[in-house]
C-alpha cells in the first residue's frame, strides 16, 4: 500500500447499522464499491482485499467493512440463515451511510453474501463481482476439505496457529509460498478474540435443512431471474468453494460472465491480484451510471 492509504487505515469509524457497529474503511472517491470479505478464522475487509483496495480507489469510492460478526464489527450471526442476515446488515449499513445502490465485490462468504443482497434487493445492487462465493451447490454434495477445515477450526482443541496455518497454506492458496508467517500470525491473533471463542465461531454448519436450502442459491428460483451484471471469477484449485459452482452460476443467472484462473486457489483477488485489480477496475468503468 503507498503512503496515503496507510495514513488512511487510522480513519476507520464505526457506523450504527441494524442494531449493530459496524466497522468501516474508506478510500478515494466516485461510484460506491463495497468489498465484503471472505468467512475464515481472524477475516477482516482489510485483509481480505489489502492488494486491491488502492487499485480501485483510483475510480472509486471503496468502502471496506468488517461484516458482521467479524473483525471489530458487532460479533454475532443469525444462524437459521446466515447469509439472509449478513445480507440485511449490509443492506443496513448503505442506508445508515446514504448509499441508494453500490457495485459490490464478494469473496467466499462475502459473495454469498453480494449474491444475496443482489437477490434480496436487486434495486440496490449495480453489479457484483464474486470470487469463490460461497452458497452454490451445498447441498448437491459433500462439504469440501478446505471447508471442513474453516468450520472445524474452533472445534476439538480449539483454535491453533497450527490449524490456521495449514487452513491458510493446504485450502486458500495454490501456492504457499506466497503467504508469510506474519500474515498467518496477524489472522491467527484476530482468531483468538474472546466472544467469538465463547460462540465456538462464528460460521457453522446449517442448524436444518431449512437452513441448508437457504444456503443453497441453486435451490432459490429468483436466481434465474436475476438481472443484475455479474462478473464470477473462480480458481480451478479452489479447494474450499468447488471451481464447479462458476458454470452453474453462469448458466442459471442471465448477466454472468465467468472467468477461470489457472493454478489459483480460493484467493482470486490475492492470489492474482494485478489481473484482478484490471478486470474488476474495467467491469465497473463498464456498469458505473453516468450521471447528467
Amino acid at each position: 500500500m503507498n503512503a496515503k492509504l496507510k495514513n488512511d487505515l487510522k480513519e476507520g469509524r464505526f457506523v450504527k447499522a441494524g442494531g449493530k457497529n459496524i466497522f468501516v474503511m474508506e478510500f478515494g472517491k466516485g461510484f460506491p464499491v463495497i468489498m465484503l470479505h471472505g468467512g475464515g478464522p481472524g477475516a477482516s475487509g482489510m485483509s481480505n482485499y489489502s492488494k486491491n483496495i488502492e487499485a480501485l480507489s483510483e475510480k472509486f469510492r471503496v468502502i471496506v467493512p468488517d461484516m458482521p460478526g467479524y473483525g471489530q464489527s458487532t460479533k454475532g450471526m443469525k444462524t437459521e440463515d446466515p447469509f439472509g442476515g449478513l445480507a440485511e446488515g449490509i443492506l443496513a449499513l448503505m442506508d445508515a451511510m446514504d448509499i441508494p445502490k453500490a457495485h459490490l465485490v464478494g469473496n467466499s462468504l462475502g459473495g454469498a453474501c453480494a449474491l444475496r443482497m443482489a437477490l434480496d434487493a436487486p434495486s440496490r445492487v449495480e453489479s457484483l463481482i464474486l470470487m469463490g462465493p460461497g452458497g452454490v451447490n451445498t447441498t448437491r454434495g459433500l462439504p469440501t476439505k478446505g471447508l471442513k477445515s474453516l468450520l472445524g477450526y474452533y472445534r476439538g482443541d480449539g483454535p491453533s496457529f497450527k490449524k490456521l496455518s495449514e487452513f491458510i497454506r493446504t485450502y486458500l492458496v495454490y501456492d504457499d509460498a506466497m503467504v508469510s508467517n506474519q500474515m498467518i500470525q496477524d489472522r491467527y491473533d484476530a482468531s483468538l478474540d474472546p466472544e467469538i471463542i465463547t460462540q465456538g465461531g462464528q460460521l457453522k454448519p446449517p442448524t436444518s435443512l431449512g437452513c441448508a436450502l437457504k444456503m443453497d442459491f441453486t435451490r432459490d428460483r429468483r436466481l434465474k431471474k436475476c438481472l443484475v451484471p455479474t462478473l464470477v471469477l473462480w480458481g480451478t484449485e479452489d479447494l474450499v468453494n468447488r471451481p464447479s459452482g462458476g458454470q452453474t452460476l453462469q448458466k442459471t443467472m442471465q448477466n454472468c460472465d465467468l472467468y477461470l484462473f489457472c493454478n489459483t486457489g480460493h484467493w482470486v483477488q490475492w492470489e492474482r491480484a494485478d489481473e484482478f485489480n484490471a478486470t474488476a477496475t474495467s467491469f465497473f468503468t463498464t456498469h458505473t451510471p453516468v450521471f447528467q
